[in-house]
């Protein structure tokens, strides 16, 4: 669901980076005053596996493909404001490195995936344990809701760009991405038992979590080659209703479509960039958790 360079365009741009970059500095005041604090390195950890399995493409349907946002899991683990600070890191790492999701998209993929998603996450997970509810199906509706949310404010960005019509993107969207959005609820609540399921918990040694989470996320990078190769939900979308596109400007990236230029081995390179990029977000998140818990540059 990553908006490219050449489906935005006029005030939509500055707009959403606005909105973005204030709902970021919003996150990171909440996240320094918060009473609950998050550890560096469960941060990094955390965001770090958010970064792999989002690389991990699953098919849908009619060769469409989806995959994580991982909003659902940032707020299982982070909380809110640190969950919204984890995705924006992905997400900046991912346009900036990796070309995936333009550079004059980012306020709105940031907007879209970071504060509408994780923040309509974590709204939604408190809001089904008070009622009662496991957390499983906390996990499941809230990452399902993240999807559907995300996926609605992309297309009306879309709409606004001129791109393609309003009453044609969103039934385009919202039909592909409920689909996507149930495997998002699956998905989540499996790498939440997942992660769970080996001691890893909430309450576990930080160090330890740490270990696990960025094993996992290893792990993802791993097999991240196996990875669908059909085209994500709104670029099957853009095919279908043949988007108009825009003259954005392309920026050099070092991994491009996660690749590594000088590896012939296109398996091999997938892995290769994926490593780096796991390093590049856990080596940025656990350095603004260092500055956001005002401590020095120490494992704990």
């Amino acid at each position: 669901m990553h908006i490219p360079t050449t489906m935005l365009n006029g005030a939509v741009c500055p707009v959403t980076l606005a909105v973005g970059a204030s709902g970021v500095g919003c996150a990171a005041y909440y996240a320094r005053k918060i009473g609950k604090k998050i550890s560096s390195i469960r941060f990094a950890a955390i965001t770090a596996l958010i970064f792999a399995l989002q690389m991990l493409n699953y098919p849908v349907q009619n060769g469409t493909s989806g995959h994580l946002i991982g909003a659902a899991i940032g707020v299982a683990f982070l909380g809110i404001p640190f969950a919204v600070l984890s995705m924006s890191i992905v997400l900046a790492v991912q346009a900036i490195f990796f070309g995936d999701g333009g550079v004059n998209a980012l306020g709105a993929n940031i907007l879209n995936m970071a504060l509408i998603g994780v923040g309509l996450a974590g709204f939604v997970y408190e809001r089904v344990k008070a009622k009662g509810f496991g957390e499983n199906s906390a996990l499941a509706v809230a990452g399902f809701l993240s999807v559907m949310a995300s996926a609605f404010a992309c297309s009306v960005e879309i709409s606004l760009s001129g791109v393609a019509e309003f009453g044609k993107v969103i039934p385009a969207m919202m039909s592909v991405h409920t689909l996507i959005g149930v495997g998002e609820a699956i998905l989540t609540v499996v790498v939440v038992a997942a992660v769970n399921a080996y001691g890893f918990s909430r309450k576990a040694n930080e160090i330890r979590f740490a270990v696990g989470a960025f094993g996992l996320a290893l792990l993802a990078v791993l097999i991240s080659p196996f990875a669908s190769g059909f085209p994500d939900g709104l670029e099957w979308v853009a095919g279908k209703l043949a988007f108009v596109e825009l003259g954005g400007r392309t920026f050099f990236t070092i991994f491009p479509d996660y690749r590594v230029f000088f590896v012939g081995n296109a398996g091999l390179s997938t892995i290769i960039a994926g490593i780096a990029g796991i390093a590049i977000v856990f080596s940025c998140t656990f350095a603004t958790g260092k500055v956001l818990r005002k401590e020095r540059f120490e494992v704990l």
